[in-house]
């Protein structure tokens, strides 16, 4: 009689998530802050994530090929495409076609498919990207537009910005609020906000719109269930703790909470960086620590460093963590306790 090979009772198929559909609901997850920051930075960033995208398919290609990988299987994951796009989101309006370029792909080439590709990476590739750009090419890593849905260039304008086809417009960037609260040469909260064009409120309304349109889509992945809510809200507890405590101590030179929270890449990063499961602590308790040490991290390098935002330095320091947390947070093995106490005692 011939034996029929069936999958267990308790497994069902219909539940089993292949990486390909998590990346496309990550993907989807993006679009609301995508229409966000193309509604008040222009058409900067649709090119940026285009450009982003293709360099990121070509590499993967390229890696792919010199590692002797079927090509076609590891492109449709979409794990390069997420990359390219978190990169993009996170790079200026008017960053240089070349910027993009490099930063795509070292992220791809270097940081992932040199450590053995996805899954093997200790780092995550786009702040390995991101931070390589911002250490390198300081000035063309601050050419922010003004934030003004009602003047942005035109999409051939913003083209020929970006790919260098015309002479540069002047007067188009802009600091941004971590950039005027960094600068801020000894002035009080009530003056800064008072003086700096980056933190009236017409212009920080932008930021703060592109910030909550990324929590919606971290809202989302929560609800699909992509990933659980310990790394996030750590990262935002940490932040918003710490900041809380320095304000209460001198609230005249430390901006409060919600400065830090609806400002940068706190929200990108809290939701689409730190939940990454391969550079992330794997244990519930492991995550949990992750994020509030990045949320620590990032507020402690924004008021006290010397770059405005420090999501990508704070991710790649707890990188270093994650093998440490997961060692130290393991779950007790179920029962283990119990079938320890009945082994017999042993005797002197």
């Amino acid at each position: 009689m011939s034996l029929l090979s069936i999958t267990s009772p308790h497994m069902n198929k219909s539940n089993v998530r292949s990486v390909g559909w998590v990346m496309t609901q990550v993907i989807l997850a993006t679009v609301p802050a995508i229409l966000a920051m193309t509604w008040y930075f222009g058409w900067g960033t649709l090119i940026n994530i285009s450009l982003a995208v293709i360099v990121a398919l070509l590499s993967e290609a390229f890696a792919l090929k010199l590692r002797k990988r079927p090509m076609s299987f590891y492109l449709k994951d979409g794990s390069a495409i997420v990359t390219a796009l978190l990169l993009a989101l996170a790079l200026p309006t008017f960053a240089p076609w070349w910027l993009t370029t490099v930063g795509v792909a070292f992220a791809i080439i270097v940081a992932k498919h040199m450590y053995g590709g996805m899954g093997y990476n200790p780092f995550n590739p786009a702040m390995v990207a991101y931070a390589l750009l911002l250490v390198s090419f300081p000035v063309d890593m601050t050419q922010w537009s003004f934030p003004n849905h009602s003047f942005v260039l035109s999409f051939s304008d913003t083209f020929s910005h970006i790919f260098g086809l015309s002479v540069a417009h002047d007067g188009l960037t802009s600091a941004t609020p971590l950039d005027a609260m960094k600068h801020s040469a000894g002035q009080t909260l009530n003056e800064l906000f008072a003086s700096k064009a980056a933190l009236q409120p017409e212009t920080f309304e932008a930021y703060q719109v592109v910030s909550v349109a990324f929590l919606l889509g971290g809202i989302y992945l929560l609800a699909r269930k992509i990933y659980t809510w310990h790394a996030p809200i750590g990262m935002l507890a940490g932040i918003a703790v710490i900041a809380t405590i320095f304000q209460i101590i001198d609230p005249d030179s430390y901006a409060p909470a919600s400065f830090h929270l609806l400002t940068g890449a706190t929200m990108l990063g809290a939701f689409f960086i730190v939940t990454d499961p391969v550079t992330s602590a794997t244990s519930t308790k492991g995550r949990l620590i992750f994020g509030i040490g990045v949320g620590i991290l990032v507020y402690l390098i924004r008021t006290f460093g010397n770059y405005p935002d420090a999501v990508a330095f704070a991710v790649l320091l707890m990188n270093f963590a994650s093998p440490f947390l997961d060692q130290y947070t393991q779950p007790r093995t179920y029962g283990h306790r119990k079938a320890r106490s009945g082994l017999p005692k042993k005797k002197d």
